[in-house]
């Protein structure tokens, strides 16, 4: 049997025990809470931050839109300025070299304002037709060139980086006895009209005098 003295300080020292965890457990709940309003706090600044950032967005946009077109027109001013300078040398010019000479000064610095925004010429003379970069016209047989090869140039075609603003339109070489190439839109209907051109005089004539027989009966 215990006696009461024993029993005195098994009491105390639970009591102890339980006080120390009340303790540990207030100093947890309150880091907790200050956690919880530190979190709330970067919260609110987070809020407060994209709701200026959304009303900041749309003037930014605009202002950068402006200063764009601003940067366009001053670059394309000088250009109408050679244009006048040319067409008034032009009225007065004895000699057609005075004027081609202007209007190649214009022409570069067009190409210069495009190049200036990465706009590039795509290179198609003397290439392997590429239907992303090219757009075949027509076709013709020269012995002078390989097969599937751009020959000749329509229009000029330019891209911006990787993307093909206006592709290329040319004629693109088909050989003789090689393997046909993909069909461009017209040309089958070329080719029957060139089968027709072909027809000797006599082969028309039958075929006309048997349609007038036709018609007879």
């Amino acid at each position: 049997m215990k006696n009461k003295k024993e029993d005195k300080t098994e009491k105390h020292e639970k009591k102890d025990a339980e006080d120390v965890n009340v303790s540990e457990l207030q100093d947890q709940i309150g880091k907790l809470k200050q956690e919880k309003d530190e979190m709330f706090s970067q919260l609110q600044r987070v809020v407060a931050d994209f709701d200026n950032y959304q009303k900041r967005a749309p003037k930014q946009i605009a202002d950068s839109v402006r200063y764009e077109k601003e940067k366009m027109i001053k670059m394309l001013l000088p250009i109408l300025d050679n244009f006048e300078h040319t067409i008034s040398s032009a009225e007065l010019a004895d000699c057609i070299e005075i004027v081609l000479k202007g209007v190649k000064i214009v022409y570069d610095q067009v190409h210069g304002v495009l190049k200036s925004y990465g706009v590039e010429i795509i290179n198609a003379l003397g290439e392997k037709f590429d239907p992303s970069l090219h757009e075949a016209m027509m076709r013709k047989d020269d012995a002078g060139y390989e097969d599937n090869v751009v020959i000749e140039e329509f229009q000029k075609g330019y891209k911006l980086g990787d993307h093909v603003l206006r592709p290329s339109r040319v004629i693109v070489n088909k050989r003789a006895g090689e393997t046909k190439p993909e069909e461009v839109p017209g040309e089958k209907q070329a080719e029957k009209t060139e089968e027709k051109l072909e027809e000797s005089p006599e082969q028309q004539q039958s075929q006309e005098g048997e349609g007038l027989l036709e018609s007879d009966d």
